[in-house]
């Protein structure tokens, strides 16, 4: 089945024959006639799946053949990368007609965003916040909203966003179209579901195991060993384009600059990083320019990066949802690809969660080569004198989100 099949405008399927997609995915194939004909859905997929054009060409779609005035589509998402993605997926399917869209996210200055929601856009690609903070200030304006898509809406809860996506959905008019797409749906979930939408239908592609184009390996390993486990991995594994996972933003910093020391082209993706250094970092690392990225969770959900060949769990993540997300930036559509992931003793708990999805048992390895009786270094700093504290020092810091 081809997208000649979905009767979509004639520009969009030009423009679908540029961006190189032949048939389409299975989650494509499900979702698009629903989106297409106007009802609301509910979809389920794992990343990887071309979830994204899912619920764009249905979008483009129905502007092409519905002409109207104000912005007409809203699509929330969780992060600034996944918004910059589905605004370059945008623009690359809109090629050719006068469809106007903009990337809403904090991060970066309002100025630019506020000037292109004045002067018009039919496409708003939207991060909670700050979209919240510019519809309180009368700057972003739906009363002509036909479409509204809540991309990685598990995710968004995950990150605390639910309040905020709920006072959004108050300020929206009650007839238009939802399109509701979520890994995983947790009640809360559910309940949004419920309240928001009209007799939605059901799509479900692959939610319960990971994509079977990628090989998994799990090396034990001690903590203080990991560093030097992965400079092995790394040395002795043909590796086109790695994307290493780390659990804090610290850490992640950490590891680049080791690695940077090692003499691999190595870039990261975290919490710490200004909105430029991120989209810096992450467009280096598309192109080529770096070898290797490493990042915190924050990069798990719905980067498109097609040339990703391995992805290496440096932490175990909380979840098992987390490890199925993260795995997924590699092995997209029918390429292949391969995890290999540290663990500790402390990790079996999570390990036999993942191996209960995956419905077998996971590979385990270890590096002949490599001096596991290594022992753990005395901690420098024991048997120091205390310094003395004084007020500044004890003063509450935030905590910053990764």
């Amino acid at each position: 089945m081809g997208f000649k099949h979905f009767n979509l405008d004639s520009r969009l399927v030009a423009n679908i024959g540029q961006a190189k997609y032949e048939n389409p995915t299975p989650i494509q194939e499900s979702a698009m006639p629903i989106a297409l004909a106007g009802q609301d859905l509910i979809g389920t997929a794992q990343t990887g799946t071309g979830k994204t054009a899912a619920f764009v060409l249905p979008i483009l779609n129905k502007l092409l053949l519905e002409p109207g005035k104000g912005t007409r589509a809203l699509i929330i998402t969780p992060t600034r990368e996944l918004a910059e993605q589905i605004h370059e997926t945008i623009s690359g399917l809109k090629r050719g007609t006068q469809i106007r869209s903009i990337s809403i996210y904090g991060g970066v200055g309002p100025s630019s965003q506020i000037k292109a929601l004045r002067s018009g856009v039919d496409i708003v690609v939207a991060c909670p916040g700050r979209l919240l903070d510019l519809m309180q200030q009368g700057y972003a304006r739906f009363g002509n909203l036909d479409i509204l898509v809540l991309d990685e809406a598990d995710r968004m809860f995950d990150m605390g966003f639910l309040h905020d996506i709920k006072r959004i959905l108050k300020q929206l008019p009650a007839k238009r179209q939802t399109l509701l797409f979520s890994a995983t749906f947790p009640k809360e979930i559910e309940r949004l579901a419920s309240h928001t939408m009209k007799q939605p239908k059901r799509v479900s592609i692959g939610l319960s195991r990971p994509a079977h184009t990628v090989a998994h390996t799990l090396y034990p390993v001690a903590h203080h060993l990991k560093k030097g486990l992965l400079l092995k991995l790394l040395q002795q594994t043909d590796a086109e384009s790695v994307l290493i996972f780390t659990r804090t933003k610290y850490r992640a910093k950490g590891l680049d600059k080791y690695l940077a020391n090692k003499g691999f082209k190595v870039t990261s993706l975290h919490g710490n990083r200004s909105q430029g250094q991120r989209k810096s970092a992450l467009s280096g690392f598309k192109k080529g320019a770096y070898q290797i990225m490493v990042a915190t969770d924050i990069a798990a959900r719905g980067l498109d990066i097609d040339r990703i060949s391995h992805v290496i769990n440096f932490d175990m993540p909380d979840t098992a949802d987390a490890y199925i997300h993260r795995i997924g930036r590699t092995g997209r559509a029918t390429r292949s690809g391969e995890a290999f992931t540290f663990i500790t003793p402390d990790d079996q708990a999570m390990v036999r969660k993942i191996e209960r999805i995956m419905k077998q048992n996971l590979e385990r390895k270890t590096l002949p080569e490599f001096d596991y009786d290594v022992a753990k270094p005395d901690n420098p700093k024991k048997g120091r004198r205390p310094r003395a504290r004084n007020r500044q020092s004890r003063q509450f810091k935030p905590k910053q989100r990764a």
